[in-house]
Order: structure tokens, then sequence, then C-alpha cells
């Protein structure tokens, strides 16, 4: 009997935990390593779990990701508050829901110093209206409408400027089953000022005082003709929120709204403007849109993460929407336009001069696991457009897509976003084994300083986990290479060694990312 072929600590099958290692069974059947519960909560903020994955449904992955923060609650109230807002200011998450639900546990089930905290807190993660309508949903499930309550969405309303206020109630009338008008209700703020007092009139009663010019102008929409509604609409900077749905069917009222529309905006409505038939090849509405989308500052400024200029790229170049009806024929100048901005979406990169790999997970839970946030953008396709961000800085970079095959990529960073995500789209789809890249890495001898991986972390295949085959690379390459691990999706496991300092575990795929990849690889 030779033992070490039923125990070996250098090669282990992925269904079975490495001996000694604190391994832990994911949601395939193989074994990982467990992240520990604020590593798991800062996965929640960033990814979400409104999708599920492949293996795990939307409503058990948030009971998971629940029960976890409700362990960090208990733990820190303030830390898990803290974390909450520091992710949702920096634009790390493709949506702000995570965050604003987190909020409303920690207001709910904390300990006096946390609720109060937390409530302190919450105008700097909700922003919006949309935002405060879904914390105000969130708390009334979960623990209903004290003083404390009360107070803070009164101080919502009264950190308002006068003239935001009136744009946000206006452009944000009601969601999640809410309006301004319970909120109001409710909350019985008393007015900051009379220009304050006047809205909340408006919100209440329906009564309009003259000073507010924008809701009059809304008003005036009802039955207006369309000159006359386009030039309400550039006169008074009405969002396309507060128009009726009528009007939105005339090309005159989209040009209207073009000339003032936010970024994220745009980004949004590229399909309904070139439905409409305003948005065709060398318009003055295309003149508009690449000026828009070039504005790199502005970009930046309005904090646009690159998810969402990717979901933009893909559905505007795709000539149909993925929700509702309607085609259009996109233009190739907005096109390339989206392309260019995605890259601009992403913190400067110093170039490290190491030899890469990349490792783009292209298994069938990849395929089924979607970004949150994002509709219709599955894990791999955001994964094979962090890739080639990587690639646009680093010369030396080789690109492998796997599941329990590899599949050499021949990819330039040259090469449009939207090709480069079809092609990884019809590649693989089979089960998943993340030891695959250094493995053919090894088989091969590619000299590589650095392998990066992206995965939803649930590998069950192979006769070795990917961190004895990066032992094994080192050992009989003699390069002490570095791993790193981006996880595309909610769970609580990584397949990098939490232990190795040469391991790396990424959360997401917001702007920073490629910058903090650089950073580790530079030492």
């Amino acid at each position: 009997m030779i033992y070490t072929k039923l125990f070996n600590r250098l090669k282990t099958p992925q269904a079975k935990p490495i001996p000694g290692s604190g391994q832990v069974p994911n949601h395939a059947g193989g074994y990982a390593w467990a992240i520990d519960r604020w590593q798991m909560l800062e996965r929640f903020l960033i990814l979400g779990s409104e999708n599920g994955t492949f293996y795990v449904g939307a409503q058990k992955l948030t009971a998971d990701h629940a029960e976890n923060v409700l362990k960090c609650i208990e733990e820190d109230g303030v830390r898990v508050v803290n974390q909450a807002v520091a992710i949702s200011e920096s634009g790390r998450a493709p949506k702000n829901d995570a965050a604003i639900f987190v909020l409303a546990l920690v207001a709910s089930v904390g300990n006096d110093q946390a609720r109060s905290f937390a409530l302190e807190a919450m105008p700097r993660v909700c922003r919006t209206g949309t935002h405060l309508f879904a914390f105000a949903a969130a708390c009334d499930e979960m623990r209903g409408w004290g003083r404390g309550l009360r107070k803070a969405v009164g101080r919502w309303y009264n950190a308002q400027d006068p003239a935001s206020l009136e744009y946000l109630v206006v452009k944000y009338a009601q969601r999640e089953g809410w309006s301004h008008r319970d909120l109001l209700r409710l909350s019985h703020p008393v007015p900051a000022s009379d220009a304050h007092k006047n809205v909340f009139k408006w919100v209440v009663d329906a009564e309009a005082a003259d000073s507010l010019a924008l809701v009059n102008a809304v008003k005036g929409l009802t039955g207006a003709g369309v000159k006359q509604a386009a030039e309400a609409i550039r006169a008074n900077r009405i969002p396309r929120e507060a128009v009726p749905t009528e009007l939105l069917r005339e090309p005159e009222i989209w040009e209207a709204l073009l000339q003032l529309m936010p970024l994220t905006a745009l980004l949004r409505n590229l399909g309904n403007l070139a439905k409409c038939g305003l948005l065709v090849a060398n318009s003055d509405a295309e003149k508009q849109v690449l000026k828009s989308l070039s504005n790199v500052d502005h970009m930046k400024k309005a904090r646009v993460h690159p998810i969402s200029v990717l979901v933009a790229l893909r559905t505007y170049g795709s000539g149909k929407g993925f929700k509702g009806s309607g085609e259009w024929t996109p233009t190739a100048m907005v096109v390339d336009a989206l392309d260019k901005a995605f890259y601009a979406t992403f913190d400067s990169v110093e170039p490290t001069g190491k030899r890469l790999m990349l490792g783009i997970d292209v298994s069938g839970s990849m395929a089924g696991t979607l970004v949150n946030g994002a509709t219709g953008l599955e894990c791999r396709q955001a994964a094979a457009a962090m890739a080639l961000v990587t690639m646009a800085t680093e010369k030396s970079t080789e690109c492998v897509a796997f599941d329990t095959n590899a599949y050499p990529l021949t990819l330039s960073p040259n090469q449009r976003l939207d090709d480069v995500v079809q092609i990884l789209a019809k590649t693989g789809g089979g089960g998943t084994d993340c030891a695959i890249p250094i493995a053919y890495a090894l088989k091969n001898r590619i000299a590589v300083d650095a392998f990066v991986i992206y995965t939803d972390s649930e590998t069950w295949q192979g006769q070795q986990h990917p961190a004895q085959a990066i032992n094994e690379y080192r050992k009989k390459m003699g390069i002490p290479a570095k791993l790193v691990v981006v996880a595309m999706a909610s769970n609580r496991v990584t397949v990098g060694d939490v232990n190795d300092p040469g391991t790396l575990n990424v959360v997401g795929f917001d702007a920073s990312v490629p910058h903090v990849i650089s950073t580790f690889l530079r030492n």
C-alpha cells in the first residue's frame, strides 16, 4: 500500500480539505478557506446577494448574509456602520442597496450607541430620495417608527438646501411603496426655513407656492404641447422622472432632456434616445453624447462605476433592451466612446513590469451568476472586462480561460471590450477547477511572477487545490509567484490561502481594484 496516494498534503483532491488547513465546504461540493465575518460583511456590501449564485438562491444567500451582519452588529455595531458608510461613499459597489439594508439593520437591532450612530450616518448612505425610501421601508419592517427614526428622517429633509429639496421631491416622487408625503407625515419635521415649509406644504397638501418654480413647471406639463413642454424642461431643468409618459415618446422631449441629463442617467437612457430616433449617426444628439462620455473628469466626479459603463455598452451595443420591447441601431461612434469610457472609470495604474497570467473562470457557475446591480451581466463577462483593463496596463500578460480545462486566449488590449465579452460568453461552461491556470503555466514552463484569477470561488474539481498548485509552481519553477483571487460573488469562501502572505484576496471589481493589485505585486 502506498499511503501517500490516500493522504498527501501537497496534492489533495478539491472535493476533500487539505489536511490540517482548516478548510470548509463551499456550495459546490469542494473545499476552500472561510473568510471571517468582517470580510463577509465587506463582500455583501460590495457584491450584494439579490441575484443569488449558481448554487445558492437569492433568498438563502441573503439570509446567510443577514445572519452574518447580525453577528457583526453584536460584536461592534459602530464598526458595521463605518464600513457601510465607507463602501457607500467610495462608490465601490455597483448598487447602494446592501449598504442601506445593513444601515437599517443596525438602526433596528443594534445597542443604543449603534442605533444612534446609524441614524446619524443615514444621510451619508441615503443620498437620494430612492435611497431614503428604501431605508424607510426596511426600518418599517424591522423596527417601526420610534422617535429616533422620525427625527433622523426629518433631519434628512431639513439638511437639503431648498432648491435641492424641491428637485429631490420632484424627481423621486415615490419608490418602494413609499412617498415623500408618507415620510413627512410620519416624521413631522419643523421646517428649517420658509422655503422648506413651502416644499413640505406642496408635498403634504399639494399646494404649490409661487416660489416653487420647478414644481409649478412640472404641473404645467400636464396637457402641454410637445414644443411647450420641451421649452419648460430646458428652462426649469425638469428631470426625466417628472415628465408624463406620453411626452417621452417624442424626440423633441428627449432632446431637451439630453442637454441637462446627468451622466449616470445618460448611460441608462442611451437606448431610449436611440429608440425615439434622436440618437443617430452624425446627429447633434450623438455629438452631445460623445462629448459627455469623453469627459474623464466629469465621469470621476460623478463616481460612475465601471460596471455601469459596461452594462451601458452591452445594452446599447446589442441594439435591444434586456427588459421591455424596442430595438434600435447603435452608432459606431457611441459604441467606441463607451468602450473608452470604461477604461476611463478606473484609477490610473502604474505598470508593475511583472509577468502576469490572468485566469478567467468560465465554468457554468460563472455563467449562471449575475453581477449585482447589472441587468443581464454575467460574472464571466465582467471578469473578461477586468482582464482587459490589466492587459491595457501591463505589457507582459497572458490570458487563459478555464473550467476543468484551459482555454488559452489570444487577446489584445486594442480589441473592443464587447468583442472580448462575447468571446468569453461562448467559452467553457463545465465544472470548476481554479488550479487550472497554475497547472497550465507549470506544464508549459511559462515563467510567471503572478497569477490573477477571477472566480466565484466555487472550485470543486481537480486533483489539487489552487493553494497547493501555487506552492508546487514556486518550488519547481524557482519563482516566488504571487496569487491574486478576485471574488466575483458574495459567498463566504475563498480559494486563496488566507495564511499565505503571497496571496491576495480581492472583493469585487470597482475602479480601485487594478491599483490594489498593482500595489500588491510591487510589494
